[in-house]
Protein backbone atom coordinates (compact mmCIF):
# COMPACT_ATOMS: atom_id res chain seq x y z
CA UNK A 1 0.00 0.00 0.00
CA UNK A 2 1.22 3.49 -0.81
CA UNK A 3 2.08 5.76 2.11
CA UNK A 4 -1.30 6.33 3.73
CA UNK A 5 -1.11 10.15 3.68
CA UNK A 6 -0.46 10.18 -0.08
CA UNK A 7 -3.04 7.50 -0.80
CA UNK A 8 -5.72 9.53 1.00
CA UNK A 9 -5.06 12.54 -1.23
CA UNK A 10 -4.64 10.84 -4.60
CA UNK A 11 -6.80 7.77 -4.16
CA UNK A 12 -6.61 4.79 -6.49
CA UNK A 13 -8.46 6.56 -9.28
CA UNK A 14 -6.59 9.89 -9.44
CA UNK A 15 -8.73 12.52 -11.19
CA UNK A 16 -10.11 12.02 -14.69
CA UNK A 17 -7.90 10.95 -17.60
CA UNK A 18 -10.40 12.17 -20.21
CA UNK A 19 -10.44 15.83 -19.16
CA UNK A 20 -7.41 16.22 -16.89
CA UNK A 21 -9.59 17.04 -13.89
CA UNK A 22 -7.66 16.54 -10.65
CA UNK A 23 -10.86 15.29 -8.99
CA UNK A 24 -12.96 12.25 -9.81
CA UNK A 25 -16.11 13.57 -11.57
CA UNK A 26 -19.62 13.05 -10.24
CA UNK A 27 -21.23 10.68 -12.72
CA UNK A 28 -24.82 11.68 -12.00
CA UNK A 29 -26.46 9.05 -14.16
CA UNK A 30 -28.66 6.04 -13.60
CA UNK A 31 -27.92 4.21 -16.83
CA UNK A 32 -25.33 3.96 -19.63
CA UNK A 33 -25.47 3.67 -23.40
CA UNK A 34 -24.68 0.11 -24.53
CA UNK A 35 -22.42 -0.52 -27.51
CA UNK A 36 -24.69 -3.26 -28.80
CA UNK A 37 -26.97 -6.09 -27.71
CA UNK A 38 -24.05 -8.35 -26.96
CA UNK A 39 -21.33 -5.80 -26.15
CA UNK A 40 -21.16 -3.15 -23.47
CA UNK A 41 -18.64 -1.28 -21.37
CA UNK A 42 -17.89 -1.70 -17.66
CA UNK A 43 -21.04 0.21 -16.62
CA UNK A 44 -24.61 -0.75 -17.36
CA UNK A 45 -26.82 0.49 -14.51
CA UNK A 46 -25.82 2.54 -11.47
CA UNK A 47 -27.34 0.20 -8.89
CA UNK A 48 -24.77 -2.32 -10.09
CA UNK A 49 -21.86 0.12 -10.49
CA UNK A 50 -21.12 3.79 -11.01
CA UNK A 51 -17.71 5.35 -11.81
CA UNK A 52 -17.76 7.77 -8.86
CA UNK A 53 -18.79 5.05 -6.42
CA UNK A 54 -16.27 2.65 -7.95
CA UNK A 55 -13.47 5.15 -7.27
CA UNK A 56 -14.50 5.31 -3.61
CA UNK A 57 -14.78 1.53 -3.37
CA UNK A 58 -11.32 1.10 -4.86
CA UNK A 59 -9.91 3.61 -2.39
CA UNK A 60 -11.41 2.04 0.74
CA UNK A 61 -10.26 -1.39 -0.46
CA UNK A 62 -6.70 -0.12 -0.76
CA UNK A 63 -6.90 1.75 2.56
CA UNK A 64 -8.00 -1.38 4.41
CA UNK A 65 -5.79 -3.78 2.46
CA UNK A 66 -8.72 -5.91 1.30
CA UNK A 67 -9.89 -7.73 -1.81
CA UNK A 68 -13.03 -5.75 -2.65
CA UNK A 69 -14.94 -2.79 -1.21
CA UNK A 70 -18.56 -1.69 -1.30
CA UNK A 71 -20.23 1.68 -0.68
CA UNK A 72 -23.69 1.79 0.87
CA UNK A 73 -26.29 4.48 1.50
CA UNK A 74 -25.61 4.61 5.27
CA UNK A 75 -23.55 2.98 7.97
CA UNK A 76 -26.54 0.85 8.96
CA UNK A 77 -26.96 -0.29 5.34
CA UNK A 78 -23.36 -1.55 5.49
CA UNK A 79 -24.00 -3.25 8.85
CA UNK A 80 -27.13 -4.92 7.47
CA UNK A 81 -25.29 -6.11 4.35
CA UNK A 82 -22.60 -7.68 6.53
CA UNK A 83 -25.20 -9.45 8.65
CA UNK A 84 -26.88 -10.79 5.50
CA UNK A 85 -23.82 -13.00 5.01
CA UNK A 86 -25.43 -15.28 7.61
CA UNK A 87 -28.47 -17.54 7.25
CA UNK A 88 -31.46 -18.58 9.31
CA UNK A 89 -30.42 -20.65 12.31
CA UNK A 90 -26.99 -19.03 12.59
CA UNK A 91 -26.00 -17.43 15.87
CA UNK A 92 -23.66 -14.46 16.27
CA UNK A 93 -21.53 -13.40 19.19
CA UNK A 94 -21.71 -9.60 19.31
CA UNK A 95 -19.70 -7.14 21.40
CA UNK A 96 -21.86 -6.01 24.32
CA UNK A 97 -20.44 -2.49 23.99
CA UNK A 98 -21.64 -1.87 20.44
CA UNK A 99 -23.59 0.85 18.63
CA UNK A 100 -27.28 0.73 19.56
CA UNK A 101 -28.37 0.70 15.91
CA UNK A 102 -26.62 -2.63 15.41
CA UNK A 103 -28.67 -4.10 18.25
CA UNK A 104 -31.85 -2.56 16.83
CA UNK A 105 -31.45 -4.09 13.37
CA UNK A 106 -30.81 -7.49 14.95
CA UNK A 107 -33.78 -7.22 17.30
CA UNK A 108 -36.28 -5.50 15.03
CA UNK A 109 -35.48 -7.04 11.65
CA UNK A 110 -33.05 -9.92 11.35
CA UNK A 111 -34.26 -11.96 14.31
CA UNK A 112 -37.53 -12.37 12.38
CA UNK A 113 -35.57 -14.20 9.67
CA UNK A 114 -34.06 -16.68 12.10
CA UNK A 115 -30.73 -15.00 12.85
CA UNK A 116 -29.91 -15.19 16.55
CA UNK A 117 -27.27 -13.41 18.59
CA UNK A 118 -25.73 -13.14 22.04
CA UNK A 119 -24.01 -10.01 23.34
CA UNK A 120 -20.81 -10.72 25.27
CA UNK A 121 -17.68 -8.92 26.41
CA UNK A 122 -15.44 -9.60 23.40
CA UNK A 123 -12.49 -8.00 25.18
CA UNK A 124 -12.42 -11.19 27.29
CA UNK A 125 -11.04 -13.78 24.86
CA UNK A 126 -11.51 -16.60 27.36
CA UNK A 127 -15.21 -15.71 27.57
CA UNK A 128 -15.41 -15.61 23.78
CA UNK A 129 -14.02 -19.13 23.59
CA UNK A 130 -16.44 -20.42 26.25
CA UNK A 131 -19.37 -18.83 24.40
CA UNK A 132 -18.80 -20.71 21.14
CA UNK A 133 -21.42 -23.38 20.60
CA UNK A 134 -22.10 -25.49 17.48
CA UNK A 135 -24.65 -22.98 16.16
CA UNK A 136 -22.31 -19.97 16.36
CA UNK A 137 -21.38 -18.86 12.83
CA UNK A 138 -19.60 -15.58 13.41
CA UNK A 139 -18.29 -12.91 15.77
CA UNK A 140 -19.17 -9.23 15.36
CA UNK A 141 -16.84 -6.78 17.11
CA UNK A 142 -16.74 -3.03 17.57
CA UNK A 143 -13.43 -1.73 18.92
CA UNK A 144 -13.11 0.71 20.53
CA UNK A 145 -16.64 -0.02 21.67
CA UNK A 146 -19.41 2.55 21.69
CA UNK A 147 -19.77 4.35 24.11
CA UNK A 148 -17.46 2.88 26.80
CA UNK A 149 -14.48 2.47 24.44
CA UNK A 150 -13.72 -1.12 25.45
CA UNK A 151 -10.85 -2.64 23.45
CA UNK A 152 -11.01 -6.06 21.77
CA UNK A 153 -7.88 -7.91 20.67
CA UNK A 154 -8.45 -8.26 16.92
CA UNK A 155 -5.66 -10.76 16.30
CA UNK A 156 -7.08 -12.88 19.12
CA UNK A 157 -10.59 -12.76 17.64
CA UNK A 158 -9.28 -13.60 14.17
CA UNK A 159 -7.36 -16.58 15.58
CA UNK A 160 -10.42 -17.90 17.42
CA UNK A 161 -12.56 -17.54 14.30
CA UNK A 162 -10.04 -19.43 12.16
CA UNK A 163 -9.88 -22.22 14.75
CA UNK A 164 -13.66 -22.67 14.70
CA UNK A 165 -14.43 -21.80 11.07
CA UNK A 166 -16.33 -18.63 11.99
CA UNK A 167 -16.75 -15.39 10.09
CA UNK A 168 -15.24 -12.32 11.79
CA UNK A 169 -16.67 -8.82 11.30
CA UNK A 170 -15.28 -5.59 12.76
CA UNK A 171 -16.83 -2.14 12.88
CA UNK A 172 -13.81 0.15 12.41
CA UNK A 173 -15.71 3.47 12.47
CA UNK A 174 -14.01 4.99 15.52
CA UNK A 175 -10.48 4.27 14.26
CA UNK A 176 -10.69 4.53 10.45
CA UNK A 177 -8.02 2.76 8.32
CA UNK A 178 -5.69 5.66 9.07
CA UNK A 179 -5.27 4.28 12.61
CA UNK A 180 -6.33 0.62 12.46
CA UNK A 181 -6.61 -2.01 9.71
CA UNK A 182 -8.41 -5.14 10.98
CA UNK A 183 -8.07 -7.13 7.74
CA UNK A 184 -4.28 -7.09 8.16
CA UNK A 185 -4.85 -8.79 11.55
CA UNK A 186 -6.83 -11.62 9.99
CA UNK A 187 -10.39 -10.27 10.25
CA UNK A 188 -12.71 -11.25 7.37
CA UNK A 189 -14.97 -8.19 7.00
CA UNK A 190 -14.45 -4.59 8.08
CA UNK A 191 -17.08 -1.87 7.91
CA UNK A 192 -17.46 1.85 8.56
CA UNK A 193 -20.11 4.42 9.04
CA UNK A 194 -18.46 6.79 6.57
CA UNK A 195 -20.92 9.39 7.80
CA UNK A 196 -18.43 9.87 10.62
CA UNK A 197 -14.66 10.45 10.26
CA UNK A 198 -14.26 9.38 6.63
CA UNK A 199 -16.76 11.98 5.40
CA UNK A 200 -15.73 14.18 8.28
CA UNK A 201 -18.06 17.16 7.85
CA UNK A 202 -21.49 15.99 9.05
CA UNK A 203 -22.98 16.57 5.61
CA UNK A 204 -23.66 13.07 4.26
CA UNK A 205 -24.80 9.52 5.04
CA UNK A 206 -22.63 6.64 3.84
CA UNK A 207 -21.41 3.18 4.79
CA UNK A 208 -18.34 1.32 3.54
CA UNK A 209 -17.49 -2.37 3.74
CA UNK A 210 -14.37 -4.28 2.71
CA UNK A 211 -13.86 -8.06 2.52
CA UNK A 212 -10.68 -10.07 2.78
CA UNK A 213 -11.35 -12.94 0.32
CA UNK A 214 -12.64 -13.50 -3.20
CA UNK A 215 -15.32 -15.84 -1.82
CA UNK A 216 -16.72 -13.12 0.42
CA UNK A 217 -16.44 -10.62 -2.44
CA UNK A 218 -18.70 -12.80 -4.59
CA UNK A 219 -21.25 -13.09 -1.78
CA UNK A 220 -21.18 -9.39 -0.96
CA UNK A 221 -21.48 -8.38 -4.61
CA UNK A 222 -24.66 -10.47 -4.81
CA UNK A 223 -26.04 -8.88 -1.63
CA UNK A 224 -25.16 -5.34 -2.71
CA UNK A 225 -26.52 -5.65 -6.24
CA UNK A 226 -29.79 -7.34 -5.32
CA UNK A 227 -30.71 -5.46 -2.14
CA UNK A 228 -29.82 -2.14 -3.74
CA UNK A 229 -28.82 -0.02 -0.74
CA UNK A 230 -25.93 1.56 -2.65
CA UNK A 231 -24.36 4.99 -2.21
CA UNK A 232 -25.37 7.69 -4.71
CA UNK A 233 -22.77 9.43 -6.90
CA UNK A 234 -22.83 12.80 -5.12
CA UNK A 235 -22.33 11.36 -1.63
CA UNK A 236 -19.64 9.06 -3.05
CA UNK A 237 -17.87 12.20 -4.26
CA UNK A 238 -18.30 13.89 -0.87
CA UNK A 239 -16.70 10.93 0.92
CA UNK A 240 -13.82 10.96 -1.57
CA UNK A 241 -13.36 14.65 -0.86
CA UNK A 242 -13.51 14.11 2.90
CA UNK A 243 -10.92 11.34 2.82
CA UNK A 244 -8.37 13.68 1.26
CA UNK A 245 -8.01 15.46 4.62
CA UNK A 246 -8.49 12.42 6.88
CA UNK A 247 -4.87 12.30 8.08
CA UNK A 248 -4.79 15.98 9.01
CA UNK A 249 -8.17 15.84 10.69
CA UNK A 250 -7.50 12.67 12.68
CA UNK A 251 -4.20 14.03 13.94
CA UNK A 252 -5.91 17.19 15.20
CA UNK A 253 -8.92 15.27 16.56
CA UNK A 254 -6.60 13.05 18.58
CA UNK A 255 -4.41 15.91 19.78
CA UNK A 256 -7.45 17.72 21.15
CA UNK A 257 -8.96 14.55 22.63
CA UNK A 258 -5.77 13.64 24.50
CA UNK A 259 -5.51 17.15 25.98
CA UNK A 260 -9.18 17.22 27.03
CA UNK A 261 -9.07 13.71 28.48
CA UNK A 262 -6.10 14.58 30.68
CA UNK A 263 -7.87 17.73 31.91
CA UNK A 264 -11.20 15.97 32.52
CA UNK A 265 -9.57 13.16 34.47
CA UNK A 266 -8.67 15.50 37.29
CA UNK A 267 -11.83 17.61 37.19
CA UNK A 268 -14.10 17.83 40.24
CA UNK A 269 -17.19 17.33 38.05
CA UNK A 270 -16.06 13.98 36.61
CA UNK A 271 -16.76 10.77 38.53
CA UNK A 272 -15.28 8.38 35.95
CA UNK A 273 -13.68 8.73 32.55
CA UNK A 274 -13.27 6.35 29.61
CA UNK A 275 -10.38 7.02 27.21
CA UNK A 276 -8.07 4.32 25.73
CA UNK A 277 -5.10 6.70 25.74
CA UNK A 278 -4.65 6.41 29.50
CA UNK A 279 -1.88 3.95 30.40
CA UNK A 280 -4.08 2.34 33.07
CA UNK A 281 -7.16 2.02 30.84
CA UNK A 282 -8.14 -1.66 30.32
CA UNK A 283 -6.97 -2.66 26.85
CA UNK A 284 -4.51 0.22 26.51
CA UNK A 285 -1.60 -2.07 25.62
CA UNK A 286 -3.75 -4.00 23.12
CA UNK A 287 -4.77 -0.72 21.51
CA UNK A 288 -1.14 0.38 21.24
CA UNK A 289 -0.28 -2.90 19.52
CA UNK A 290 -3.11 -2.99 16.99
CA UNK A 291 -3.63 0.70 16.21
CA UNK A 292 -1.51 3.79 15.73
CA UNK A 293 -3.69 6.02 17.90
CA UNK A 294 -6.43 6.18 20.51
CA UNK A 295 -9.14 8.01 18.59
CA UNK A 296 -11.04 11.15 19.53
CA UNK A 297 -14.04 9.93 21.50
CA UNK A 298 -14.13 10.39 25.28
CA UNK A 299 -16.88 9.29 27.65
CA UNK A 300 -17.26 10.33 31.26
CA UNK A 301 -19.77 10.17 34.10
CA UNK A 302 -20.92 13.51 35.48
CA UNK A 303 -20.82 13.53 39.26
CA UNK A 304 -23.86 13.83 41.46
CA UNK A 305 -24.10 17.43 42.58
CA UNK A 306 -24.12 18.69 39.00
CA UNK A 307 -27.41 19.26 37.18
CA UNK A 308 -27.33 17.14 34.02
CA UNK A 309 -29.85 19.18 32.03
CA UNK A 310 -28.10 22.44 32.90
CA UNK A 311 -24.77 20.97 31.80
CA UNK A 312 -26.04 20.17 28.30
CA UNK A 313 -28.02 23.43 28.03
CA UNK A 314 -25.03 25.65 28.78
CA UNK A 315 -22.66 24.30 26.14
CA UNK A 316 -21.91 26.63 23.24
CA UNK A 317 -19.28 24.87 21.09
CA UNK A 318 -20.20 21.24 21.82
CA UNK A 319 -23.46 20.58 19.98
CA UNK A 320 -25.90 18.15 21.59
CA UNK A 321 -26.45 15.84 18.62
CA UNK A 322 -26.45 12.24 17.51
CA UNK A 323 -23.38 11.20 15.48
CA UNK A 324 -19.66 11.80 15.81
CA UNK A 325 -16.52 12.23 13.73
CA UNK A 326 -17.22 15.62 12.20
CA UNK A 327 -14.86 18.57 12.33
CA UNK A 328 -17.15 20.16 14.92
CA UNK A 329 -17.31 18.86 18.50
CA UNK A 330 -20.46 16.95 19.42
CA UNK A 331 -21.82 15.71 22.73
CA UNK A 332 -24.39 12.99 23.44
CA UNK A 333 -26.22 11.25 26.25
CA UNK A 334 -25.87 7.59 25.17
CA UNK A 335 -28.67 6.29 27.42
CA UNK A 336 -31.34 8.34 25.61
CA UNK A 337 -29.71 8.80 22.22
CA UNK A 338 -27.38 6.17 20.75
CA UNK A 339 -28.39 3.31 23.09
CA UNK A 340 -32.05 4.01 23.79
CA UNK A 341 -32.93 0.66 22.17
CA UNK A 342 -31.46 -1.21 25.14
CA UNK A 343 -33.51 -1.74 28.27
CA UNK A 344 -32.61 0.29 31.34
CA UNK A 345 -31.22 -2.82 33.03
CA UNK A 346 -29.11 -3.70 29.98
CA UNK A 347 -27.70 -0.19 29.91
CA UNK A 348 -26.97 -0.11 33.62
CA UNK A 349 -25.36 -3.55 33.54
CA UNK A 350 -22.98 -2.25 30.88
CA UNK A 351 -22.31 1.02 32.67
CA UNK A 352 -24.35 3.20 30.28
CA UNK A 353 -25.94 5.22 33.06
CA UNK A 354 -27.97 8.38 32.51
CA UNK A 355 -25.09 10.54 33.71
CA UNK A 356 -22.72 9.07 31.11
CA UNK A 357 -21.64 11.73 28.61
CA UNK A 358 -19.96 11.00 25.25
CA UNK A 359 -17.77 13.58 23.58
CA UNK A 360 -16.78 13.54 19.93
CA UNK A 361 -13.87 15.96 20.04
CA UNK A 362 -13.56 18.17 16.97
CA UNK A 363 -10.72 20.17 15.49
CA UNK A 364 -11.51 23.56 17.07
CA UNK A 365 -9.12 25.44 19.34
CA UNK A 366 -8.59 23.14 22.32
CA UNK A 367 -8.51 25.94 24.91
CA UNK A 368 -11.93 27.11 23.72
CA UNK A 369 -13.32 23.58 23.94
CA UNK A 370 -11.96 23.26 27.48
CA UNK A 371 -13.51 26.60 28.45
CA UNK A 372 -16.85 25.57 26.94
CA UNK A 373 -16.93 22.48 29.15
CA UNK A 374 -15.76 24.45 32.19
CA UNK A 375 -18.53 27.00 31.73
CA UNK A 376 -21.11 24.22 31.45
CA UNK A 377 -19.75 22.48 34.56
CA UNK A 378 -19.97 25.74 36.51
CA UNK A 379 -23.54 26.42 35.39
CA UNK A 380 -24.46 22.82 36.14
CA UNK A 381 -23.09 23.09 39.69
CA UNK A 382 -24.89 26.37 40.29
CA UNK A 383 -28.18 24.95 39.00
CA UNK A 384 -27.89 21.99 41.36
CA UNK A 385 -27.10 24.22 44.35
CA UNK A 386 -30.03 26.50 43.55
CA UNK A 387 -32.36 23.51 43.35
CA UNK A 388 -31.15 22.26 46.73
CA UNK A 389 -31.70 25.71 48.26
CA UNK A 390 -35.27 25.82 46.90
CA UNK A 391 -36.04 22.38 48.29
CA UNK A 392 -34.69 23.34 51.71
CA UNK A 393 -36.31 26.76 51.83
CA UNK A 394 -39.11 26.98 54.40
CA UNK A 395 -41.07 29.13 51.94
Amino acid sequence: MAAIDTLLVHGVVDGDEHTGSVNVPIYQTSTYRLRGLDTHGPYVYSRVSNPTRSALEALITEMEGGTAGYAFSSGMAAVTAALLLFKAGDKLLVSDNVYGGTVRVLDAVLVRFGLRYERIDTSDLALVRRSITPDVAGIYVETPGNPLLSITDLEGIAHICREHGLLSIVDNTFMTPYLQRPLEMGIDVVLHSATKYLGGHSDLLAGLLVVRSQELAAQMNLIKTNTGGVLDPFDSWLVLRGIKTLALRMDRHQQNAAALAGWLRGHDAVARIYYPGFADFPGHEVQKRQASGFGAVISFVLKEGYDLNAFYANLKLFALATSLGGVESLIAQPSTMTHAALTQKEREDLGIVDRLVRLSVGIEDCDMLRQDLEDAFRASRQAHESAVERRNSPC
